[in-house]
């Protein structure tokens, strides 16, 4: 396909399909092209209600875009501006997170992480020789190109990308996201390509043990560790990684970037072009157990955020006092994380404290893929009320979620709509890795699949953690253990990670978002729908 151009309407090569997401300012809607009958997705931005600096992120983004022309890097086809509106037409991709399909797989082994992580390199290294550093390097940013066994592993999002001429530093701000970012960073010296392949480091270590390098849930400590270099290899995980793929890491979390290995000569190296001669083929299942952890990590923050966004106090502010900041930029269709160790964040978000350090009592969500950014601190029961009132609300959340997991045992879509918010917005295998609004979508698995073939049913909620987030939000995750008898009598356990927000209106909890995994164990029946 030729490069972008914005001499042609949209409407003349494109017919616009069903809707994948939603934001404040543009819609992601899938598209076909009409000369070729190939799918792409659209995104189309209302440039009517961009502001200035955000319009110019818009034309650093598509730029950058046009430059990149790889199999792994999720592609720009098109870009074209008319009157109020401006499309970017992407490559459809249906695959969901490489992170979560690992979890989903019966087999993964050291060469499988060398082969993943040989993708991103290409991606990098294409990058780098484009004059481009990507600088927001993390497991949401690496998607698959469809759900085919093999698919191919695509970088996306390139929303903080800049671009650099040949190995020169500088100092571009204070952008990334804190559990991947570089010590020159964390130092703010001058910095460059470099950036990325640390963050590559940091990937290729949870992709070989289930858990990241650095890790604390103190800031300030997290960043000690980074600009440090303080990591281990602890027993019993890592004695069984071979000592090459610790050489990887080693060369790739070297704290002085002048001495960090490239990406083309991490290309080169033996664990990932000698894979088949180097690099383990035993299954890691410990790895694969505890990555299933680290993901539902980062959703329950990504719930936590909806939670955040549905209560939409977009209006208020946090003064001196500790009161609530949001500020509403951009457009938030496809929200992912916030807290930590796993948000974006940009420097002109980043609140200095009197030490000089990144103010740990707020939460700074900035420069997500759709630029929502929420300033919030974070309120321990305690400041919401006494300690038998939090326990006493925990306690509701985890009935409201047995009662709302009963209507669907039973198919009961009536009780299941009373429960939940009509604008319900879910995460969830069916979906394909598109976030879904409303009830439609699981209406259909209530009409034509839950209880249908079943006998008996009965659920079981493992190791609930209720976060309480104001006196009218909460967030609980879970481990749904499903047990059924199919038609022939047959018995079937099926098992899945959840989490769920809930925001209490006119004294009624509703049910507004969810996340599930992709379900473990015998799924004949396909019973953990919704």
């Amino acid at each position: 396909m030729s490069l972008p151009t914005a001499c042609t309407r949209f409407s003349d090569n494109y017919d616009l399909k069903e809707e994948l997401g939603k934001g404040a300012f543009s819609v992601v809607r899938r598209c076909v092209q009409k000369s070729t009958g190939h799918e792409f997705a659209a995104k189309i931005i209302n440039t009517k209600k961009l502001s200035n600096r955000d319009f110019q992120k818009l034309e650093r983004e598509a730029r950058i875009c046009r430059k990149l022309q790889h199999p792994n890097i999720v592609r720009l086809h098109d870009s074209i501006q008319e009157e109020n509106f401006h499309y970017l037409v992407f490559d459809l991709v249906t695959g969901g997170e490489l992170f979560e399909d690992i979890v989903a797989r019966e087999f993964y082994s050291e060469a499988d992480a060398s082969h993943c992580i040989q993708q991103i390199l290409e991606s990098v290294h294409h990058c780098h020789h484009n004059g481009v550093v990507h600088r927001d390097l993390k497991p949401e940013n690496l998607l698959l190109a469809s759900k085919a066994k093999g698919a191919a592993v695509k970088l996306a999002d390139f929303g903080l990308a800049i671009e650099v001429q040949g190995e020169a530093q500088a100092w571009y701000g204070f952008a990334g996201t804190p559990g991947y970012l570089s010590p020159e960073v964390l130092k703010k010296e001058p910095y460059g390509k470099p950036v990325d392949i640390w963050a590559c480091g940091v990937i290729l270590y949870i992709l070989l043990v289930g858990y990241p390098p650095f890790w604390d849930e103190d800031q300030h400590r997290l960043y000690g560790q980074i600009k440090a270099g303080s990591y281990d290899y602890p027993s019993p995980e890592w004695d069984t990684v071979t000592p090459e793929a610790k050489n990887l890491i080693n060369q790739m979390l070297t704290v002085n970037p002048g001495k960090r290995i490239t990406a083309s000569e991490a290309l080169k190296h033996p664990w990932i072009c000698q894979r088949e001669r180097v690099a383990s083929v035993v299954h890691r299942q410990e790895t694969v157990d505890c990555l299933k952890k680290f993901n539902a990590r980062r959703k329950l923050k990504g719930a936590i955020l909806t939670t955040m966004l549905a209560t939409r106090n977009f209006s208020s502010k946090y003064d001196a006092q500790g009161r609530s900041i949001i500020t509403k930029k951009g457009d938030g269709s496809q929200v992912k994380e916030s807290t930590d160790s796993s948000t974006t964040i940009e420097d002109d978000d980043v609140k200095e404290d009197k030490k000089g350090g990144v103010d740990r009592s707020s939460t700074v969500i900035a420069k997500e893929p759709e630029d929502i950014r929420i300033v919030c601190p974070i309120k321990t029961c305690s400041q919401l009320s006494t300690n038998s009132q939090c326990s006493a609300r925990r306690q509701e959340i985890i009935k409201m979620t047995e009662q709302l997991i009963e209507s669907i045992n039973t198919g009961d879509f009536e009780a299941y709509t009373k429960i939940c918010d009509p604008h319900l917005t879910a995460f969830e295998p069916e979906a394909l890795g598109n976030l879904v609004e409303g009830m439609d979508f699981h209406k259909f698995y209530f009409d034509n699949v839950l209880g249908k073939n079943c006998k008996a049913v009965n659920t079981t909620i493992l190791n609930p953690h209720v976060h309480l987030l104001g006196e009218d939000a909460a967030c609980i995750a879970y481990v749904r253990l499903t047990q059924y008898m199919d038609k022939q009598g047959v018995a079937h356990t099926q098992q899945s990670e959840e989490s769920r927000v809930w925001h209490k209106r006119d004294n009624k909890w509703q049910n507004v978002h969810f996340h599930r995994s992709a379900v473990t164990g015998p799924s004949p029946f396909s019973f953990n729908h919704k």
